[in-house]
C-alpha cells in the first residue's frame, strides 16, 4: 500500500494484459499518463479498469505465490513431493512470518495496487456523461475494489463466521474514494475491524450489481460475476438468506461431466463465472498458475505438491472429478498422485492456463450450505443433487441432518480442490487443519509425511501476518500486527 493511492504516473493499466485472442482486444497499452486528462472517454476508462484485473491476476497466478494454490498448500488437500524443489516450504510447514518472502508481501502489495487503480477510475468517473457506459465502468471498478479488499480481509484478518470475536478484531485497511473524489494522497490509514470491512465490501458489491452490464467479455466482471461474488461474501459473513438470493440472481449453467475436463485446459469456459485470463505477453513473463503444483522438464513432470493420500482415496470411484484431479506422475522412480488441474493447455505441462476464480458449481454449493444453515434440509439436498447429478455416474444420496452437512462440505472440497478454497473454508467454519501424520507423499501412502500435521482451530496462523515493510512504512500501522507474529 504505502500511500500509493493517488499516483499520477500510471505504469500498469493494460500493458501486457491477460487477454485471450479476442478477449479485451480493445484495450490499448500505454506507459504513463495523468488521470485527470487520460480518463476522458469510455474506452480510456475501460483501459483503466482492465488495469485492475491485471493487478488481481498478478497475485492469483504468480508461479510461486498464487492465491489459486496457496490455500490448498497450507491446508490438507495436498502434500509436498520430496523430489520437487520444496517451493513454498515455509507455508506448507506453517512456518511463515511477517518477513517471509512469497505470498505474504505479494498479496498485500498487489491487492492494494488493484485498489489504487480502482480508486483512480472512481475518482475520475464524473469525466463521463451519465448513462449506461458510465454505470458499467463504475460498476466494474466498485466490484473489483470490493474483490481485492475481500481477499485482503480474509487473508490478513479473521472471517466473520470463524469465531465470536471475529467482527470486532482487526481486518484490512479499506481504501475508498467516492465518485469524483480525488482523496488525500498523504493519508496513512489504519486497519479497520473485520465487521467494518465486510460492510464496505458488501456495500461496494451491492451498488455494483445495480450498475454493471450483463456482458463485458471474457476476463471481465459482469452482473453474473458480481452476484456470484456476493453469494461467496454473504456466506463468509453468515448472511444465509442473502446467499440464496444472490445465487438465484446468477443466470449460470453448470459444466457437465463431459465439459468439466476441458475447463482446466482452456478448451471451454463452461460453468466459469469469473476468470482471470492469460495471453502471449503474460505467458512470456512466467506467470504460470499451475507451476505451484508441477514443474515441467525434458524428462516429464516434476511434482511440487501432490494430492493428499487420504483425500484422494476418499473420492468415490463413481465421481468423475477423481480423474479430473489426478494423474500418475513419475519422478526419480516414484509414482505420485499428481495434480491434473491447471497442468496446462491440451498436451502441455507448463501451467499456462486461465485462473478459474469462481465457477457456477461454487454458487450452487454456497446456496446448498446456506439452505442447510437455515434449516432448509430438503431444499439443500435438491441443490446439492443438482451438482451431483453431473458429477457421479451413480450415487445414493438422500442424506439428512449431519450427514447432509458432511455431504455438502465434502462435495465442496472435491469440486473446488486445488482452486484456492480449502484453507478459507476451514477457517470460516472454525475448523482445524488435520493432515495424516503418517501417510507420505508417494502414491501408495509411503514416503515422507507432513512435518506440521495439524493447525488447531483458533490458531493465530489462520491469519497471515501484516508484511514487515508495511508496518515500518506506515506509522499508523505500528502496534497493529496480527497476534502471534
Amino acid at each position: 500500500m504505502n500511500n500509493k493511492i493517488y499516483i499520477v504516473v500510471i505504469l500498469f493499466l493494460s500493458l501486457g494484459f491477460f487477454a485471450c485472442d479476442d478477449e479485451l482486444d480493445n484495450a490499448q497499452p500505454f506507459t504513463e499518463g495523468n488521470p485527470n486528462t487520460f480518463f476522458n472517454s469510455p474506452a480510456a476508462f475501460q483501459n483503466g479498469v482492465d488495469g485492475i484485473y491485471r493487478q488481481l491476476w498478478l497475485y492469483y497466478s504468480s508461479p510461486n505465490s498464487g492465491l489459486q494454490g496457496i490455500p490448498d498448500i497450507v491446508s490438507d488437500n495436498v502434500i509436498q513431493a520430496q523430489t520437487g524443489r520444496k517451493s513454498n516450504d515455509n507455508y506448507y510447514d506453517l512456518r511463515y512470518v511477517a518477513s517471509t518472502l512469497g505470498p505474504i508481501p505479494l498479496y498485500w502489495s498487489e491487492a492494494y495496487e488493484a485498489v489504487n487503480v480502482a480508486n483512480l477510475v472512481i475518482g475520475q468517473i464524473d469525466n463521463l456523461n451519465d448513462g449506461p457506459e458510465k454505470n458499467n465502468i463504475l460498476g466494474q471498478a466498485l466490484a473489483a475494489r470490493a474483490w481485492a479488499h475481500f481477499d485482503l480481509a480474509r487473508i490478513f484478518g479473521k472471517i466473520p463466521t470463524q469465531s465470536g470475536d471475529a467482527n470486532g478484531s482487526l481486518g484490512a485497511v479499506y481504501l475508498k474514494v467516492e465518485d469524483g473524489d480525488t482523496g488525500d494522497p498523504f493519508a496513512q490509514p489504519a486497519r479497520e475491524t473485520v465487521g467494518a470491512n465486510y460492510a464496505e465490501i458488501i456495500g461496494d458489491l451491492e451498488r455494483a450489481s445495480t450498475l454493471i452490464g450483463d456482458d463485458n467479455g471474457e476476463g471481465r466482471l459482469n452482473k453474473n460475476g458480481v452476484n456470484a461474488l456476493l453469494s461467496r461474501v454473504y456466506l463468509y459473513n453468515g448472511e444465509y438468506q442473502k446467499v440464496i438470493d444472490a445465487a438465484n440472481a446468477v443466470s449460470g449453467t453448470l459444466a457437465t461431466a463431459a465439459e468439466l475436463p476441458d475447463v482446466y485446459i482452456d478448451k471451454t469456459n463452461a460453468g466459469v463465472v469469473i476468470e482471470l485470463s492469460i495471453n502471449t505477453t503474460s505467458e512470456s513473463n512466467g506467470n504460470n498458475v499451475g507451476v505451484l503444483y508441477s514443474q515441467s522438464s525434458s524428462s516429464g513432470t516434476i511434482s511440487e505438491y501432490v494430492l493428499d493420500f487420504d483425500f484422494f482415496n476418499s473420492i468415490d470411484a463413481n465421481d468423475v472429478r477423481k480423474d479430473i484431479l489426478q494423474f500418475v506422475g513419475t519422478n526419480q522412480g516414484n509414482d505420485y498422485n499428481a495434480i491434473k488441474k491447471f497442468l496446462g493447455e491440451e498436451g502441455q505441462v507448463n501451467g499456462l492456463v486461465d485462473v478459474k476464480v469462481l465457477r457456477y458449481a461454487e454458487v450452487l454449493l454456497n446456496k446448498a450450505e446456506a439452505q442447510f444453515e437455515l434449516g432448509q434440509g430438503a431444499q439443500a439436498l435438491t441443490t446439492l443433487d443438482q451438482l451431483r447429478n453431473e458429477r457421479f455416474t451413480s450415487f445414493t444420496g438422500g442424506e439428512t441432518g449431519a450427514a447432509l452437512e458432511d455431504a455438502i462440505q465434502f462435495n465442496r472440497r472435491v469440486e473446488l480442490a486445488c482452486e484456492g478454497h480449502r484453507f478459507f473454508d476451514l477457517k470460516r467454519r472454525g475448523e482445524s487443519i488435520t493432515r495424516n501424520a503418517t501417510a507420505g507423499d508417494i502414491i501408495d501412502g509411503t514416503g515422507t509425511a507432513p512435518e506440521a500435521p495439524t493447525l488447531t482451530a483458533g490458531d493465530f496462523r489462520f491469519q497471515f501476518p501484516i508484511p514487515t515493510a508495511e508496518i515500518n512504512a506506515n506509522p499508523t500501522m505500528a502496534g497493529q500486527q496480527n497476534p502471534g507474529y
